[in-house]
């Protein structure tokens, strides 16, 4: 009883040995912080929104990724549009229906440094739900807060995939 007592502690603390030194070779990098947050290729130029989704992306790239007023800052554009199926309601509506709402946004960053660097698009979509009343300022008020949630999350996405373009 003894004997395996002791081979299992042995065997376990070998394990643990072994885990240690497997999980020692990786490394990690952070998507919020790090090397690649720093990265001077982050210093962008924003256009002006033309409509209030994509001011919320605009907004949501400027605190993850900071602004530069640089001439020679690479220019981010963003356009962005929000649909919505069933957003009429009439007589025969059911208001028990979850509503879904779409933003489709679409970011172009233009080297303006007089490279010859190829313009780069990243286009992202996002949805959110909401559920009508039968008041119609309660509707229109939950269809606006759906589609800036949509927005946000397309503005995560399209931060995501920017991250990834610029590490490689």
């Amino acid at each position: 009883m003894s004997w395996s007592k002791a081979i299992h502690r042995t065997v376990l603390a070998g394990s643990l040995l072994i885990l240690a030194e497997a999980l020692s070779a990786c490394s990690f990098s952070l998507v919020y912080s790090g090397t690649l947050a720093a990265h001077p290729s982050l210093n962008l130029a924003y256009a002006k929104p033309t409509n209030r989704l994509e001011q919320i992306i605009y907004q949501e790239l400027m605190l993850r990724f900071g602004h530069s007023e640089a001439k020679t800052a690479p220019l981010v554009t963003i356009t962005a549009s929000g649909s919505g199926n069933d957003m009429m309601v009439t007589g025969t509506t059911n208001l028990a229906k979850p509503v879904e709402v779409t933003v489709i946004a679409t970011l172009t960053i233009t080297a303006r440094d007089g490279s010859d660097a190829p313009s780069r698009s990243f286009t992202r979509s996002a949805s959110a739900d909401y559920t009508r009343s039968g008041q119609v300022l309660a509707n229109n008020v939950a269809a606006e807060e759906a589609n800036e949630r949509a927005a946000r999350s397309a503005a995560e996405s399209l931060r995501l995939a920017l991250l990834a373009a610029l590490s490689r």
